[in-house]
């Protein structure tokens, strides 16, 4: 059995409810975390711009009921996390990575593509099928007025 990478954070409905929203980050704003510990002690972290617009990002996405997963874009994914992640079965995977679409390399029997391969991928698919969907429209529109 395989472990999958992904690991999808999600809140439940009580959690969502009580969580309190805080505003757009403002140029100048910082952000601290307080972490209170079971010995009653406070840590407190101060986290720079990038790390709280991710965070901010997160929580946004939380709040309005999705799951969230956070991965470094060199991350090696298996077949399955990357059919997860382009929205595709496991076999589509493996072919697009037979026919050179997809990098990736074994690491014993085991293909492994890393996730910022994954994403431009992702990226070239949605490219094409927003072509094809203008592409359909145009069609459509001869057939309308030319009927053609």
């Amino acid at each position: 059995m395989t472990a999958h990478v992904l690991q999808f954070v999600e809140l439940s409905d009580r959690d969502r409810k009580t969580a309190k929203v805080f505003g757009k980050l403002g140029k100048g704003d910082q952000v601290e975390v307080r972490v209170r510990r079971k010995s009653g002690e406070d840590q407190v972290i101060k986290l720079p711009p990038e790390a709280a617009a991710l965070l901010e990002t997160a929580l946004g996405h939380l709040l309005q009921g999705e799951r969230v997963a956070v991965l470094a874009e060199d991350r090696e994914l298996s077949p399955n996390d990357a059919a997860d992640i382009l929205g595709i079965s496991r076999p589509l995977v493996v072919h697009r990575m037979d026919v050179g679409d997809l990098p990736f390399r074994y690491v014993g029997k085991h293909r492994r593509t890393r996730l910022k391969d994954v994403l431009a991928l992702k990226s070239r698919i949605e490219a094409q099928l927003a072509a094809m969907e203008a592409l359909a429209e145009d069609a459509e529109d001869l057939r309308r007025r030319h009927g053609v």
